[in-house]
């Protein structure tokens, strides 16, 4: 029997989720807000606007602050505005994709092009994600053998990758389910290739990309089988990762 409920119940949570969106976006535009300010800005009850900063400051969205005030203070509470976090800012689009091109773009031109230009980009790449490795390199070293992938998994998902660890047939795989840079890299390979580099080496066996979020895939997926030759993170050659699909 269909349930009768679900459709409200679902619209009504959208446009909680809309209404909530707005809040955050008013204080973005209009920088840190009080309550009043919002609820004036929004048409909204004062009431409703606190329950919607309510949700946006659990989720780490906004943040309440004293307002400043300049000049002689007055009696009473100092007010309190609410500001975007970094987080609540990194949620809103802005256009760092449009930049990470252009300068991959400046890079590949100014090395001349073609076959040249390809390899700045992933010298660059490769440069980036050495620099990138640093904590994950702490991270697997110090865990054992048969935890290094997921030490790996965790130290990235402490980057925003959304990254776990799972059993395959005859080895491991290593999902990414979701990656900053995806837009970029779907011009731009050599920025997967070079992370797939550094995963065989901080993991000292062979790797195999078998599906990128770059290339459409819903989840960037690195395999990582057993029985191969185990080295130590720093012994691994880079030469044995695998390159992402076509």
């Amino acid at each position: 029997m269909k349930n009768v409920d679900a459709a409200p119940v679902e619209e009504l949570a959208t446009g909680e989720r809309s209404t909530r969106n707005r809040v955050a976006r008013s204080i973005l535009d209009h920088g840190p807000s009080t309550v009043a300010d919002l609820a004036q800005r929004l048409r909204l009850t004062q009431a409703a606007v606190r329950r919607h900063l309510d949700s946006l400051v659990a989720d780490n969205v906004v943040e309440a602050r004293e307002k400043r005030v300049y000049g002689a203070r007055t009696r009473g509470r100092p007010a309190k505005v609410f500001a975007l976090t970094d987080c609540g800012r990194d949620a809103f689009d802005q256009s760092y994709d449009s930049l990470a091109m252009d300068a991959l773009r400046w890079i590949e031109k100014s090395a001349g092009g073609g076959a040249a230009g390809e390899a700045a980009v992933a010298a660059f790449a490769r440069d980036r994600l050495e620099h990138q490795a640093v904590a994950y390199r702490e991270a697997v070293e110090t865990a054992a053998p048969e935890q290094r992938t997921e030490a790996l998994a965790k130290a990235l998902s402490a980057d925003g990758y959304a990254a776990t660890a799972r059993n395959a047939p005859v080895g491991e795989q290593l999902c990414q389910h979701h990656c900053p840079v995806a837009h970029v890299a779907e011009q731009y390979p050599q920025l997967c290739e070079a992370e797939t580099e550094i995963f065989s080496r901080l993991l000292g066996t062979h790797v195999q990309r078998l599906a990128t979020i770059a290339h459409g895939d819903g989840v960037c997926t690195t395999f990582i089988p057993h029985g191969a030759p185990q080295t130590t993170p720093s012994e691994a050659s880079a030469s044995t990762a695998g390159r992402n699909p076509a």
